[in-house]
């Protein structure tokens, strides 16, 4: 039997206004940068041998010179912006891109790192800003909520049980980073959302492949502490060891997710025109061609751009990827993204005809180019 073609309709991105870039760290906490190689940035990302000891290693190796580990800019909130702000602002572009109202939304799935309050999540209160009648779900798998939101929006569709799902994802990272811990380096934030709708025939999800990395319990979690004025604080901390984890399962989750979703799907790596992988680290996206035994044209790596935005990642380079010409309408596409503590995902798609949100402003660096 064959099944109904649903996948992505339409994809939209929305980032903070402020644009920091290494020199903020250098002019305004000096100390920390020249005592990076003792703080947490640097213990997570440095090799456990002298020699590389996996892919992983071996691709960060040209980044360990750099106190920034490869990070050049990231976005982050300004006074009166927070993760409810950007992902409205995603979301509303995302409608008016597939040309739907808010009427015409029957669920909406909003995954957010973290949300404006402890619990509950952001969705009911995006709803209410959307002004969506119909239901709203919060649903959490860290970085990979890209793949399991779009897992579970197209089978909902593809089941029937409804006609347009939004999808709402939101990186909230630097409300958590204390800023005197150098993983604010690696941290910025973002949000995009798309519209999964049915498509035309053999256009879409054609397949995905999940597994959990309960391998990777216990390297980040969140801290309960107090800030320099004494009221509490919740912020992202990476415990002894993380940097040995990730860089021993990273290539692992890449092949077997990869490969799982390509043979749920029915086609070939080499058919693959576009890939969209994750870029935590500025050397991840040259992991993954390593691994997969690819052309680095067939992906981009916009780490320099955004640093770390979490599972916006995959979302992020999508939406490149269309602006920039890399994606066509019929194209095999590959989306991959890892989660640590959660679910490490691949999906298979022919991409559709996909429209677009408005284009994030230009990045400081260039700006700075188009002013001379």
């Amino acid at each position: 039997m064959t099944l109904p073609s649903v996948g992505i309709r339409s994809i939209a991105v929305s980032f903070p206004s402020i644009i920091r870039t290494n020199d903020y760290y250098r002019e305004n906490y000096p100390e920390l940068v020249a005592r990076v190689e003792q703080k947490t940035l640097s213990r997570v990302f440095s090799p456990t041998e002298s020699t590389p000891q996996n892919d992983f290693e071996q691709e960060m190796m040209p980044y360990l010179s750099d106190p920034f580990r490869g990070s050049v800019e990231r976005r982050v909130f300004a006074p009166g912006e927070n993760a409810l702000t950007i992902s409205y602002s995603a979301a509303k572009d995302a409608l008016k891109a597939a040309k739907l109202s808010s009427e015409d939304i029957d669920l909406m799935l909003v995954a957010t790192i973290f949300p404006d309050q402890v619990v509950p999540g952001n969705a009911a209160f995006l709803a209410a800003e959307l002004g969506l009648h119909g239901a709203a779900w919060n649903i959490d798998s860290t970085c990979s909520n890209a793949i399991a939101a779009l897992q579970t929006a197209s089978g909902l569709v593809r089941a029937g049980e409804y006609r347009n799902v939004l999808v709402v994802i939101c990186t909230n990272y630097s409300p958590f980073t204390d800023q005197n811990d150098t993983l604010a380096f690696l941290s910025g934030d973002g949000a995009g959302a798309f519209v999964v709708s049915a498509l035309k025939p053999n256009q879409g999800v054609l397949g995905t492949k999940i597994i959990n990395t309960a391998s990777t319990c216990g390297t980040f979690f969140s801290e309960l502490t107090t800030d320099e004025h004494g009221n509490p604080r919740m912020f992202i901390r990476a415990a002894k060891g993380t940097g040995q984890i990730l860089s021993e399962t990273a290539a692992q989750f890449l092949k077997q997710c990869c490969s799982g979703a390509l043979e749920a799907a029915g086609v070939t790596l080499d058919e693959i025109s576009f890939f969209a992988f994750n870029t935590p680290t500025a050397w991840y996206a040259d992991l993954c061609t390593r691994a997969l035994g690819i052309e680095k044209d067939r992906t981009i790596n916009l780490h320099d751009r955004y640093a770390n935005i979490g599972p916006m990642l995959p979302l992020t380079n999508l939406y490149h990827g269309v602006e920039m010409g890399k994606i066509r309408e019929n194209d095999l596409v590959l989306v991959y993204a890892i989660g640590s503590v959660s679910n490490a995902g691949a999906s298979v798609m022919r991409w559709g005809d996909v429209a677009i949100g408005p284009a994030p402003a230009l990045p400081a660096s260039q700006l700075a180019m188009a002013r001379k």
